[in-house]
């Protein structure tokens, strides 16, 4: 896959999961609500199970609309896609997710595009009445095409792919999946599969079943989890010492990017996680075991809150079968590895570039290209340095979070936040991402300079950036 391409599904990814992140409150939400008070549930109530439904097919696509249409086009974008999205839930019989993710944009992209069309041209006194009434009238439009027309489509392609993927699970091999998961996951384009397939799927599974295998596809902490136990056993040198602070963010914090690195600097340990992911969900299977809903982020303590009842020795026995096959596969590759470098999670840098073709520019932080794309000036004074990841969340949060801490230890006292790649604000100075998700930023942020890093919380080029301020400051 060409580094373009690449960067293109990632930023595809980053708006799915720019869509669902922020209303995974909701989601718990109505997962606690189908956990406690269904008919199976620990406190069974029939008034509270009355809201399971209106939940799950009303609020939680308008929500998801709402919030791809605002990222389109702002509030009015927004508006625009709920109203699209009504046509769709009230002629369909299923959860319209999919339906959402896709009105939802689409809906905004229209408005804005006429918008755009009647820019300049509306009469001075006339801009509230013609923009209250134009969004009206697309927005009927759009309700009715979505009710007679596009409703029906995606309700036909929703049914393919629950059937396609049902099959899969009913003839046992849902394991497979793994094969795809664990790649994509290291890559950076998880949230393509994870919010775009297993989310949607899994609510849908969920509001019939009370509970879903989809939402542990591809989330599991457990393969992450021995991974990182192997390597804190028998790395060597940096992968050694960092490994079990990684242990703590990984399964405990939920955030997976943490053992990214660790994977990339031995890309035979991809290995392990696939065969530690698929027996995971192959334990899954065989104790039935599922979530009530998106475990976002994937932590086991997320894992055990969204557990249905009658469903913990299936939920632990699947994470603890993943970390058990992972470490065990992991620490026979570290064994007859016969790399002695003794800071090997420096050297997978060099490694990566290699394997990823995605040359010097993207991993050096500030290459010849990049400062002349940048419109900072090298030695311009830093005051705004920006973390950015995929969903602006997990990685980078902790990242900035790190070196905020350090840099007010030297008593400097300057702005350090994080965004998703595509939000960061115009005045940032330096932009901070992994050198997985480099490229991306290079498309969405042409003017800045762009560190790429290879670990959130301990990278040499973090440290050289600091060492920079701190001469400025002087």
């Amino acid at each position: 896959m060409t580094i373009n391409v690449r960067a293109k599904i990632q930023a595809f990814g980053g708006f799915l999961t720019a869509m669902v992140i922020p209303n995974m409150g909701a989601f718990i939400a109505w997962g606690f609500i189908t956990a406690l008070f269904i008919p199976t549930g620990w406190i069974p109530n029939e008034a509270f199970a009355k809201l399971v439904s209106p939940m799950v097919s009303l609020l939680l696509p308008l929500l998801l609309s709402y919030a791809g249409g605002k990222l389109v086009y702002d509030t009015r974008g927004g508006i625009a896609g709920t109203i699209g999205t009504i046509g769709l839930i009230v002629g369909s019989d299923i959860p319209m997710f999919l339906g959402a993710m896709i009105m939802g944009p689409l809906s905004a992209f229209i408005i804005k595009k006429f918008d755009k069309s009647i820019e300049n041209r509306i009469p001075s006194g006339f801009e509230m009445l013609i923009n209250n009434f134009s969004l009206g009238i697309i927005g009927f439009i759009l309700c009715l095409l979505a009710n007679a027309l596009i409703g029906p489509v995606i309700q036909d392609a929703n049914y393919l792919i629950s059937t396609v993927v049902k099959a899969l699970v009913s003839t046992g091999i849902l394991p497979v999946l793994a094969l795809i998961n664990e790649p994509t996951k290291v890559l950076f384009l998880n949230n393509v599969i994870d919010q775009g397939i297993y989310y949607p799927l899994g609510m849908q599974d969920a509001l019939a079943t009370g509970k879903s295998i989809y939402f542990m596809a591809a989330s599991n902490p457990g393969a992450g989890l021995g991974l990182l136990l192997a390597y804190s056993i028998f790395g060597r040198g940096n992968a050694k010492s960092t490994a079990p602070g990684a242990i703590i963010i990984h399964f405990f914090g939920g955030i997976h990017e943490m053992y990214f690195p660790f994977v990339l600097m031995k890309p035979l340990t991809i290995i392990a996680m696939i065969a530690g992911s698929a027996c995971g969900i192959f334990t899954f299977q065989m104790f039935d075991a599922g979530l009530v809903a998106g475990p976002s982020p994937g932590s086991i303590f997320a894992y055990l809150a969204l557990t249905p009842k009658g469903h913990f020795i299936g939920i632990i026995a699947g994470v603890l079968v993943a970390a058990l096959v992972s470490f065990i596969i992991t620490s026979f590759i570290l064994k007859i590895s016969k790399d002695n470098n003794d800071d090997e999670l420096s050297a997978s840098i060099l490694q990566t570039q290699s394997m990823k073709n995605e040359g010097k520019d993207i991993l050096s932080n500030i290459t010849e290209t990049g400062a002349a794309q940048s419109s900072h000036a090298v030695d311009a004074p830093i005051k705004f340095v920006a973390f950015a990841c995929d969903a602006g969340m997990d990685s980078s949060a902790m990242g900035a979070s790190v070196m905020k801490k350090k840099l007010l230890k030297n008593d400097i006292d300057i702005r350090v936040e994080h965004f998703a790649i595509e939000k960061v604000p115009s005045e940032a100075d330096v932009v901070i991402t992994h050198k997985n998700l480099a490229e991306r930023a290079k498309l969405a942020l042409k003017d800045k300079k762009i560190v790429a890093i290879e670990n959130y919380l301990a990278d040499p080029k973090i440290s050289e950036l600091i060492e920079k301020i701190k001469e400025q400051q002087k």
